[in-house]
């Protein structure tokens, strides 16, 4: 298990559609263990394999208090949405130092295949549905911040390339 480097945005691997998986191997299951180390050492509730330069459709979400209960993800996918809504200030280890307020639904379906290599239906509330579509965002090329309008955008990443020469 190792803790991987997070792509820089604009990386064109953060912004094209992640491949199938068509079953979980062991190899899978070694790219699970690096994303749920990456995720608890930033610290963070959710990790894209895109975002550390792995082209599939995995993702881990722990939003858990005590941490150890991450869910292993292979082609999420939202199969419901709610009606109510629930804003979260969301950021990424892939464009450091900038967040932003996003409202999405405040709860989700979704069907994944698990870590056993079966298809699994689970709901997602609050802080889970907020990190599963941020997730599943990802797996699709899309960043938190595609949900702002374009000057909302385009003033956050100004402000993030700012930060960035100051390093």
């Amino acid at each position: 298990m190792t803790v991987r480097l997070c792509l820089p945005y604009p990386h064109p691997v953060l912004k094209t559609p992640a491949a199938s998986v068509d079953a979980i191997t062991d190899e899978v299951r070694a790219i699970w263990a690096d994303m749920i180390d990456t995720m608890d050492a930033m610290p963070g509730y959710g990790l894209a394999a895109v975002q550390i330069g792995i082209p599939l459709r995995l993702a881990v979400v722990d939003c858990s208090d005590e941490r150890g209960k991450a869910i292993r993800m292979a082609n999420p996918e939202v199969l419901h949405a709610s009606g109510q809504f629930r804003e979260h200030d969301e950021a990424s280890p892939n464009l450091p130092g900038v967040s932003a307020v996003i409202r999405r639904p405040r709860a989700v379906t979704v069907r994944f295949m698990n870590d056993r290599g079966e298809i699994e239906d689970r709901d997602f509330v609050n802080l889970w549905a907020t990190s599963v579509q941020h997730q599943i965002d990802h797996l699709a090329g899309r960043m938190y911040f595609d949900h702002l309008s374009p000057l909302k955008k385009k003033m956050l990443l100004a402000k993030a390339e700012k930060l960035g020469r100051k390093t």
